[in-house]
């Protein structure tokens, strides 16, 4: 088996946001650390994603999760690349077949983060005032929570979507706290929206690590990397999300931690528009955390009725 050297790299494919090559170094650092490899020995090599590409449409107008991984999962599939560092709040629940993903590395902060020239917090918006966003999660809650608000389209990168903020095309936004903390910019949030709140996205705040499945050096070398308390709280979630077939067009939210030796899961939908919001809870054992996503999800859809994540006209 060759060992990862200057002549022969280990190829890190990652999308070229700030925060995907944020991602990408971290999982290079662990790499280098937990193998002794030098730098060199580590390619990241920039691949350009159909969400990155198309700035101007609403994510569910361009075809849902897939949006920013299909160009570096088909890269993975052509052994273009080696493995693939992803942000597991994009990561579509089906996987193409020949990949596996293993390899979480330790989550991160889970909450939204406020971010605002002009009020603390949502409560302190006025009525009418325009709050930016590109997730239809984040959108649903909101409007759940403040229906006098109006909402605009915020697609782009981090520090896109803060310029857009400093150009007063919105007066509030939403961002991931993960996010901001790896980038070392956790100042521009005017705070940290609690779970009690807002409930998260399914697996915000982690990072996956993807490789062919038949990659033996990859998978030896990624094992030492994967943190298994993260992979646990997200069997649950992903399994939550998989059942209620989520996409980037239906306002799902899934949280699940440790407790007591066992896991406890938080879900909500919510109708598009935020006019109806339909949450539950479960806890099972560490064993049995997909089953009790499953059900979770079971739960609420009994309750939803079969057009609840139509939108209204």
């Amino acid at each position: 088996m060759q060992y990862p050297d200057a002549k022969h790299p280990l190829k890190i494919g990652t999308r070229g946001s700030p925060l995907a090559l944020a991602q990408a170094i971290e999982t290079r650092r662990r790499l280098m650390a937990a193998h002794q490899l030098t730098e060199d020995a580590c390619e990241i090599v920039i691949i350009k994603t159909t969400g990155d590409r198309v700035q101007d449409r609403p994510l569910k107008e361009l075809g849902g999760k897939g949006l920013f991984t299909k160009e570096i999962e088909d890269a993975l599939l052509a052994a273009q690349i080696d493995i693939a560092v992803h942000s597991m709040k994009d990561m579509p629940v089906l996987q193409p077949a020949g990949l596996a993903l293993d390899c979480y590395l330790p989550r991160e902060d889970v909450r939204d983060a406020f971010v605002s020239a002009t009020a603390t917090g949502l409560e302190d918006l006025p009525p009418g005032a325009v709050v930016g966003t590109s997730s239809l999660r984040r959108r649903a809650q909101m409007s759940h929570r403040r229906p006098d608000l109006k909402v605009v389209e915020f697609r782009g990168n981090v520090q896109t979507r803060l310029k857009k903020l400093d150009d007063g095309v919105a007066a509030a936004t939403f961002l991931a706290m993960a996010g901001l903390n790896r980038l070392g910019m956790a100042h521009v949030a005017r705070g940290a929206v609690e779970p009690e709140v807002m409930l998260p996205a399914v697996a915000q705040g982690a990072i996956g690590v993807e490789r062919r499945a038949s990659d033996d050096r990859a998978a030896m070398l990624l094992a030492s990397l994967h943190h298994g308390p993260t992979g646990e709280r997200l069997a649950a979630e992903r399994a939550f999300l998989a059942q209620l077939d989520g996409s980037c067009e239906t306002p799902i939210a899934g949280l699940a931690v440790h407790e007591r030796g066992g896991l406890w899961l938080r879900g909500e939908i919510l109708r598009p528009d935020g006019s109806e919001s339909i949450s539950g809870e479960i806890r099972s054992s560490i064993a049995e955390a997909g089953a009790a996503g499953r059900e979770l999800a079971r739960q609420l859809l009994g309750q939803a009725g079969k057009d609840f994540f139509a939108w209204r006209n």
